[in-house]
């Protein structure tokens, strides 16, 4: 299997789960939060529906600065509902597909930077960033999957079932 096949398959996956537990959160919690120190549930859920932009920068540019000295220029839109943050998915997933299907096995072996004010932060081929930035992507979802538990929301199954949700996926 080609690197691209596989990140794409993984993806595509990831997309799915993601939209799963996109859909159970629930509305008037956007600044709701377990503990002073968690982000709130409305930035957390914003990130799992966004993160597949993560991906398209990765094929599209050869490094990010996550903290510029200049301040960020990366904006959070709020959105209140499921069906915004599943929407703002779709949107991001589409635009991180098409790329993927464009990409070759040269372009994901070229080195991609990770960068905080300027400075290399990581570095590494593009294809493992962009694995590394999947697996940041569930580690987020986790996080939301225990938010939504906490609120007494469903917590879809996602590598398995969960105590509201009995299927394998």
């Amino acid at each position: 299997m080609k690197l691209a096949e596989f990140l794409r398959a993984e993806f595509d996956r990831e997309v799915d789960r993601s939209r799963l537990a996109l859909q159970e959160i629930p509305e008037g919690k956007y600044d709701w939060k377990p503990h002073e120190k968690s982000m709130i549930l409305g930035y957390l859920a914003n990130m799992v529906a966004t993160i597949p932009a993560w991906l398209a920068l990765q094929i599209k540019q050869n490094e990010l600065d996550v903290a510029p000295a200049d301040g960020s220029k990366m904006e959070q839109k709020r959105m209140d509902t499921s069906a915004e943050f599943i929407a703002a998915l779709n949107k991001t997933a589409a635009d991180a597909r098409a790329l993927l299907e464009q990409t070759s096995e040269e372009h994901l072996l070229t080195p991609w930077r990770l960068l905080a004010r300027g400075q290399v932060v990581m570095e590494a081929p593009r294809y493992i960033m962009m694995q590394d930035t999947i697996n940041h992507w569930a580690h987020h979802r986790g996080q939301l999957t225990v938010y939504l538990r906490l609120l007494g929301a469903k917590v879809p199954a996602l590598y398995g079932p969960s105590a509201d949700d009995k299927q394998f996926r």
